[in-house]
């Protein structure tokens, strides 16, 4: 429940005289402070102001107003969300006993921040309500109470609606999941001006196409003589960068790709860019690229922080905990109070203990409760903590902000971990009709139906279906080599493995061939593969733990068989270790 604090009140309007110039020296001073970020020193004497304002006169009640405004905005930039709103309501209740002269002159004073000009003036200005609505609703959504947040910005006349008002109110719209009106507002934005990264962003993710956006960006206005459309060269690149967005939005991840590369020609070392390129790598599964292109972006700016917890996951599947620990030491000391610092301590913490790392995937999701990434690092934790009820809710709840082939792969793994098969098929159709001509969402048909001995043939089709679409795609090609093993077929899964092998250095490939001899008891060639998977990653704990198993076997001992010191291994762990240990 929200408690609005009002000073309510109801004091005769007199013609008693102005404020003291003291106290208009002391407004235009808290404005300057606020103005120039020192919200500290502005709220302190925004005490003195709110407190000994003249409520009597009409001057006096300006000034009153004007100084709750400017107290509202110094609690604001300090945080304190609920006492500005406070503020702000407060100054919005008192303006309302103002006797207003609506004349265009008074009309035509009113400034864009909500304040007044000098209360001691001739002619007194209205308070801005629509810029102080504006600014409740920061507060609101700040709170996270974003139905009061949305409740007031529809308060505001859509033609007094500024760029920043109609970006605000474009998000709200989208939380509340209206789509309808959410694009209304997004597409003000871009009449307004083109370069409004977020509305493409959630424009494209709406299904807009590029045709409609050309349509908008012909609408804006021209500034500086020229809009985007005036240049030819701006035109062909901000075309294609729009164009990008849509092929990621509708999954056309190679598509989206091969834009951006081009880009990349036009625009050398844009940051930007690298990170998109990236994160839609890390995304279909080009783990190796994608964290060459991380780094990348990491050589030219170290301080980045966007999609650094996509980094330090990739960076965890490949086990390099050294570049690892380095990243998380270097986003702890940037900024440690970032969504992405606590996943990448999540993904640091998981080899050590798993719901350690859950604490920091869910503090990640209170510092943003719509970072997707978040989503899918606590279903993959719940999953390993045996939890794929509470996994389902996780990647669900990723695939309500935006749905992506990891939140698809890890609804069907959690489905098939809870026995749901029916529901794990639909979900890989689903995907599958999402991610048109996706080698990846074919696979994921193919892995429910692999569950059980009588879907194995139609798994089969379904994995070579993948290997046709992208003959590089190798998690297709060790899912068949499993379902030739599964069959007793293990000559056909050596030579699969092989002949990719002979394409592509893998240690994945490595592990899968070292698995099969193994198991067909061929253990010299088993020694070979594991060594060889070593030398192409060090880090690799598949190949480490393989390895140790193949010298059990080799040497005659039961490599199922409990150690002696494993009943003590929880002693030697110490559940108290602080990160700067674990770093």
């Amino acid at each position: 429940m929200v408690i609005h604090l009002f000073v309510p009140f109801s004091v005769p309007i007199t013609t008693s005289p102005s404020p003291s110039p003291e106290m208009e020296a002391a407004r235009e001073s808290m404005a300057a402070l606020v103005d120039a970020g020192l919200y500290d020193c502005a709220q302190t004497l925004g005490y003195f102001l709110v407190s000994s304002s003249p409520a009597s006169s009409e001057a006096g009640m300006s000034m009153k107003v004007e100084s709750l405004v400017l107290h509202g905005d110094a609690l604001h930039g300090e945080k304190e969300f609920r006492r500005a709103l406070s503020a702000y309501k407060q100054a919005m209740q008192y303006s309302k006993n103002i006797p207003r002269q609506a004349t265009s002159n008074t009309r035509s004073s009113v400034t864009a921040t909500g304040r007044s000009p000098s209360p001691n003036s001739s002619s007194l200005a209205p308070l801005n309500e629509n810029e102080v609505k504006f600014k409740i609703a920061l507060c609101y959504s700040a709170l996270r109470e974003h139905r009061e947040a949305l409740q007031e910005m529809e308060g505001i006349p859509s033609k007094a609606r500024t760029l920043k008002m109609n970006l605000m109110l474009g998000k709200l719209y989208r939380i509340s999941r209206n789509n309808r009106a959410a694009a209304v507002c997004y597409k003000e934005c871009l009449r307004q001006c083109p370069y409004v990264f977020e509305a493409i962003t959630a424009l494209a993710e709406m299904g807009l196409s590029s045709k409609e956006f050309s349509l908008i960006f012909s609408q804006a206005p021209n500034r500086g003589g020229k809009a985007p459309g005036d240049s030819l060269d701006a035109q062909r690149w901000w075309n294609r960068y729009v164009e990008a967005q849509c092929c990621i939005a509708s999954h056309d991840y190679k598509g989206g790709l091969d834009i951006y590369l081009d880009l990349m020609q036009r625009f050398p070392n844009n940051v930007h860019i690298l990170l998109e390129i990236a994160k839609v790598e890390a995304i279909i599964g080009r783990n190796d690229e994608a964290i060459m292109n991380f780094e990348k972006a990491r050589l030219i700016d170290p301080n980045i922080m966007t999609y650094m917890d996509e980094y330090a996951i990739l960076l965890k599947s490949k086990s390099d905990y050294t570049k690892l620990n380095k990243l998380v030491h270097d986003m702890l000391h940037i900024d440690p109070a970032r969504p992405e610092t606590c996943l990448a301590l999540a993904a640091l913490w998981e080899r050590k203990d798993e719901r350690k790392a859950l604490t920091y995937a869910e503090k990640s999701l209170r510092v943003d409760d719509r970072h997707i990434t978040g989503y899918i690092m606590k279903g993959n934790l719940h999953l390993l903590l045996n939890r794929p009820d509470l996994a389902v809710t996780d990647f669900r709840g990723a695939q309500e902000l935006r749905a992506d082939l990891r939140s698809y792969q890890g609804l069907v793994r959690a489905y098939l971990a809870l026995s749901k098969c029916k529901d794990a098929l639909f979900t890989a159709r689903e995907a599958m009709k999402v991610m048109h001509q996706s080698a990846k969402a074919l696979k994921l048909v193919g892995d429910v139906h692999a569950i059980s001995s009588s879907g194995r043939e139609k798994a089969r089709k379904f994995y070579e279906s993948a290997i046709r679409l992208e003959p590089g795609f190798l998690g297709a090609a060790l899912a068949l080599a499993d379902l030739h093993v599964a069959e007793g077929r293990n000559k056909d899964a050596v030579l699969l493995l092989e002949r990719y092998l002979r394409q592509w250095a893998d240690d994945s490939l490595h592990i899968k061939l070292a698995q099969v001899f193994a198991a067909t008891n061929i253990l010299s060639d088993a020694l070979s593969h594991y060594q060889s998977a070593l030398r192409i990653n060090p880090h690799n704990e598949a190949a480490k733990k393989g390895l140790e198993r193949l010298e059990k076997q080799m040497k005659g001992v039961d490599p199922d068989a409990p150690e002696e010191d494993e009943e003590n291994e929880a002693d030697d762990v110490d559940g108290d270790q602080d990160d700067a240990e674990l770093l």
